[in-house]
């Protein structure tokens, strides 16, 4: 589930966008001015930021460009009502990855979005029927799995588990997504049995493979 925040000063476009990104299985946090959009931006684990430039204490170009030196490397999509040419040209000059103008249709910029959340997305590297990333190496055919080139022994479910996270490197997968893709059928919420698998291959893939976010899931690092 992908982390957005949305930098915005009028409550019913925030409202317009919260609901409808939330609808479509995104996490939202709003913020209404630039000092608070800095101080989450820089401080925060977000996967993108909708960025208006026309906020009250601060012109949102000067955040951009701000964000940018201080090493925020997030896709930012601009959404603004400043439709000239030149804006747009300073905006992706600024650091923009996007540029949408307001009046907006909800559709354009939901496939903008997930367009920059695909481009920015780790990619495992496929060579035919073997999986690798980082150090570690997944053959789909021999169902083998090696880590810096040493050999490791999975469980039949382990290596599924495996493979679904290496087909989504660096991707946050909840712990329903993950019974639905691995296990197949609903357990009881309550079940613990993600927890244990993920402790299982932390111990067989190295400790710091997989990554806990809080709240949300699991992540493997690419």
């Amino acid at each position: 589930m992908s982390r957005l925040l949305i930098v915005e000063d009028e409550p019913r476009i925030v409202s317009f966008l919260a609901k409808g990104l939330q609808a479509h299985g995104f996490t939202t946090t709003h913020a209404p001015n630039a000092a608070q959009a800095a101080n989450l931006a820089l401080g925060g684990d977000f996967d993108l930021m909708i960025l208006d430039l026309g906020l009250p204490d601060q012109d949102g170009m000067v955040l951009l460009n701000e964000l940018r030196g201080q090493g925020f490397a997030q896709p930012i999509i601009v959404l603004s009502a400043r439709d000239d040419i030149h804006d747009k040209v300073d905006g992706f000059a600024a650091g923009a990855d996007d540029y949408v103008t307001k009046p907006f249709r909800f559709e354009e910029l939901l496939a903008r979005i997930k367009a920059r959340l695909r481009n920015a997305q780790p990619q495992a590297t496929i060579n035919d029927h073997i999986l690798t990333v980082g150090a570690i190496g997944l053959d789909q055919l021999t169902r083998r799995v090696h880590v810096s080139g040493h050999s490791v022994e999975l469980s039949a479910r382990e290596f599924t588990l495996t493979e679904t996270f290496m087909r989504h490197p660096g991707q946050v997968l909840s712990r329903e997504q993950l019974l639905d893709l691995v296990w197949g059928y609903d357990y009881d919420p309550g079940s613990n049995i993600v927890d244990v698998y993920v402790g299982y291959l932390r111990k067989k893939l190295g400790d710091d493979c997989i990554e806990t976010v809080r709240g949300m899931g699991y992540r493997m690092r690419a």
